[in-house]
């Protein structure tokens, strides 16, 4: 399906975001493995189903979804499709045993739950083995090939951009995420999903942790280095594209925060201002210096896409959008040992004992309504800005994750919501595109300097760097600093064994520097195993940094057998991105002569 040109009132671009930390090796229950357990049941294979389902009724999805680079190494993983399936028969059994009880105490309505639940894990693990031959990856890859959606790809490990201290992490964290996408769908990526939606121009910044005792030194902006590795585009939060000041910096919470925001601040020239207000349902290139704008220096302007808020909170709030839907299954009261939901939302108010019993065909029946109500929203934000020169876009960024695993009903919904925009005859039908279609049909051509913030809370950095979590921040840079230095050192006289040292050094960094775990910690909904990773990770650094130097120095001239053992231990945990580069983590201006 082309976009329309004719009778449609404008276009709609559903993105979303498929991303995990990185826990294999790391935990199971509660907090690890099953996290990808879990979103691999209840989210990528209903997604994968339903996008297979609407190409078997000759529609295609044109969804655009980023499976991130850390995401995709684990579900590339053998060690994640033996836990998958060992997981898939645990629950399977678990909801047999509530269908025993249940029968037993007479509560025929709840035993009918229980074999719903039964069905779907056994289908589950029916779709994996069979339909995708245990490849969830291959099963994306095949109707990207196909024309049906688009992936693209995300920050390595989920970094956060713009409180990282050097170019050379977020290179790392780019050139890793081009590299990866390549190995696994045979293609280069056209967009990147920046993590949280970060974005960050070019300026001197100074680390919001030491504040006034460090001095400044120029950053590339973001885009610059999405430009360098080939990638088209991005998407922001509409605050960003509205105004030169994000909403809300927290300076009454936070002092560093504030110092951060004021850096920027004094220093940010918005290009000049329209006429007209810049309108979130159209493309505009992101450039924040004029030698962002010459494509001669590899610097070319980078595509930006704008989140749409209306339809954004009408899917994301539990409390008024759809998700909070009384029919609905709840998603916070389980019955235990088995862990399965059997309970309503009733009222997004209601405490846990005061939730109904969950009925299917009930939850079901509201799913049209719900869709129908959101393609006639996203028609009217159309018909406001069609002025018949241009077909607007609504763009509708959402994390996967939200679809299936917190709200079990909603990859059906996003079923729904596809085949009524698809099969709409009427003259103001909405046309269907993933975000690279559109780019090549709006051809953009204004360029715009962006302030910084992300979509977080305030719309600033507030989640990410605040009293609970500034302590990790200290880890970070210390440890972004030695791995420039050890790449400076060694990178191009390293033999294969010191290598091999600083490419798990360089893993370990990446890995700390994951938004996750600072999120976690501000929500704190599984603070303490984010902040045993964040102290895991470091000290794993430092112990591989002081092997480097040992062997890299002379001063051994080999690792010794409980350093090696450490080393193995390490690289078997942590045994993602094979292909990672040393060059990445070279001071800026500074390139290996060798890589290995």
């Amino acid at each position: 399906m082309n976009i329309k040109e004719n009778n449609s009132v404008g276009a709609f671009s559903l993105v979303l975001h498929a991303h995990l930390p990185y826990v294999l090796g790391h935990g199971t229950w509660p907090h690890g493995v099953d996290w990808l357990n879990e979103a691999a049941v209840e989210t990528y294979l209903p997604l994968l189903n339903v996008f297979n389902r609407l190409k078997d009724e000759g529609i295609s999805a044109k969804v655009t979804i980023d499976i991130s680079p850390v995401l995709t190494e684990m579900l590339a993983a053998d060690e994640f499709r033996s836990a998958f399936k060992e997981y898939l028969a645990q629950k399977a059994l678990a909801a047999a045993k509530d269908i025993e009880e249940f029968t037993r105490l007479g509560e025929d309505h709840m035993a009918e739950v229980g074999r719903m639940w039964k069905g779907f894990y056994e289908g589950g693990l029916k779709d994996f083995t069979e339909r995708y031959g245990e490849d969830i990856l291959k099963g994306f890859k095949e109707l990207q090939d196909a024309g049906h959606i688009e992936i693209t790809t995300c920050g390595a490990t989920h970094g956060y951009f713009p409180l990282l201290s050097k170019d050379s992490s977020i290179l790392a964290q780019v050139a890793q995420a081009v590299k990866s996408y390549k190995r696994h769908f045979g293609r280069t990526p056209r967009g990147m999903w920046l993590p949280e939606c970060a974005y960050r121009p070019s300026y001197d910044w100074k680390s919001p942790i030491d504040g006034d005792d460090t001095a400044s030194y120029p950053r590339k902006g973001v885009e610059e280095f999405l430009s360098e590795n080939g990638i088209e585009y991005f998407f922001v939060d509409s605050h960003l594209l509205k105004g030169g000041k994000a909403i809300g910096v927290y300076a009454d919470r936070f002092e560093d925060l504030q110092f951060l925001w004021d850096n920027f601040s004094n220093q940010y020239q918005a290009g000049s201002e329209p006429v007209e207000p810049r309108s979130p349902y159209g493309v505009y290139l992101a450039a924040s210096t004029m030698d962002g704008m010459d494509p001669s220096n590899g610097k070319a302007p980078v595509a930006v896409f704008t989140r749409d808020n209306d339809t954004g909170l009408q899917v994301w709030s539990g409390d008024w959008g759809y998700p909070g839907d009384a029919n609905y299954l709840d998603f916070h009261k389980k019955r235990f040992p088995g862990g399965l939901r059997y309970w309503a939302v009733t009222d997004t108010e209601a405490d846990l004992a005061d939730k109904g019993p969950y009925y299917p065909e009930a939850a079901r029946g509201r799913i049209p309504e719900n869709a129908e109500h959101f393609k006639d929203l996203v028609k009217e934000k159309l018909r406001a800005e069609n002025n018949g020169d241009s077909m607007p876009l609504v763009c509708s960024p959402y994390d996967a994750e939200l679809f299936g695993h917190w709200w079990f009903e909603g990859a059906e919904w996003i079923y729904h919501v596809i085949k009524a925009m698809a099969t709409d005859t009427s003259d103001d039908a909405i046309t269907l595109t993933t975000a690279s279609e559109y780019l090549d049909m709006a051809k953009p051509s204004e360029v715009v300097s962006l302030p910084e913030g992300s979509w977080g809370e305030g719309g600033y950095h507030w989640v990410w760097l605040n009293d609970m979590n500034k302590w990790t921040w200290k880890h970070i840079y210390d440890c972004e600093e030695e791995m420039e230095s050890l790449a400076l050192l060694y990178g191009d006289k390293a033999d294969a064994e010191l290598m091999e040292i600083l490419k798990q050094t360089a893993r370990e960094l990446m890995l700390m520097q994951a938004s996750d775990w600072q999120f976690l910690i501000s929500t704190r909904a599984a603070a303490d195993y984010a902040e045993t990773r964040i102290v895991g990770h470091y000290e794993d650094f430092l112990r591989l940094a002081m092997i480097a130097r040992g062997v890299g120095s002379g001063e051994v001239s080999t690792i010794g057998e409980a350093d090696r053992n450490f080393l193995k231990l390490v690289m078997e945990r942590d045994s993602l991105f094979t292909d990672i580069d040393i060059n990445w983590f070279m001071p800026t201006g500074v390139k290996l002569t060798v890589s290995a």
